[in-house]
């Protein structure tokens, strides 16, 4: 049960600063963090509980990356459903966290007609900037797979473990500086499916890709550096 509770955690902390400063903080006026300040907070939401609960449950935090540790032997399949129970619980439990935050402010609505509505992810006319679903796939099948070769290097037992949360929160970083534009970016099914519940309408239909790209993304990583890059000799 440690493990779970650090799951929901470590889930809850990733959706409610990544998309809390998408929500709240990016689109000030002269003030607002913009796209790069975006991509920190994911950044750094995912280094901070790497160190804060990692050692507990491995700092998974993204259903993606148990399935690509799952793929790598790094991980237990009996483990998964809980694993990815505990993470959409805790990442719709940050959604609504915000929404009620966010309620608090006069006026506030969530226009589902338009892209990145309550940092919603999507492709087609609901891409910030109006990207194809071919494209969107793509963008998330690829980003996801080398967030796990990091995960997978940067944790390798050979590898120096105790940077391991910093590769991988600069890792997220970037990965948000490229895609913010293409998906809003995911590579974590469990952030896309909390913020498309409270938006609904079409962002929700579309969740699915936010599903089956990270995933499928992450599984290859897992076989690739499995049989292609790691080290088998013993330590």
């Amino acid at each position: 049960m440690k493990k779970l509770f650090a799951e929901f955690f470590g889930t809850f902390w990733l959706v409610f600063g990544g998309c809390g400063s998408a929500i709240f903080a990016a689109g000030i006026p002269d003030l607002g963090i913009g796209f790069a300040g975006v991509a920190l907070a994911f950044g750094l939401t995912v280094l901070t509980m790497a160190y804060a609960v990692g050692h507990i449950s491995g700092g998974h935090f993204n259903p993606a990356v148990s399935f690509g540790l799952w793929a790598g032997g790094r991980f237990s399949a009996k483990d998964l459903i809980p694993y990815i129970i505990a993470q959409c619980i805790g990442a719709i439990a940050a959604a609504g966290t915000l929404y009620t935050i966010a309620s608090g402010k006069a006026g506030f609505v969530i226009d589902n007609t338009k892209a990145g509505a309550f940092a919603s992810n999507g492709f087609g006319t609901f891409s910030p900037d109006g990207y194809s679903l071919q494209s969107a796939f793509i963008a998330e099948f690829v980003l996801t797979l080398f967030f796990l070769l990091v995960i997978l290097g940067a944790t390798d037992k050979f590898a120096n473990g105790r940077f391991a949360g910093i590769a991988i929160g600069l890792a997220l970083t970037l990965i948000h500086l490229i895609s913010i534009p293409i998906t809003n970016t995911s590579v974590n099914p469990a952030r896309s499916l909390s913020q498309a519940i409270f938006t609904g309408g079409e962002p929700l239909s579309q969740v699915w890709l936010f599903w089956v790209a990270p995933i499928l993304g992450a599984i290859v990583a897992g076989f690739i550096y499995k049989n292609l890059l790691q080290n088998h000799a013993e330590a």
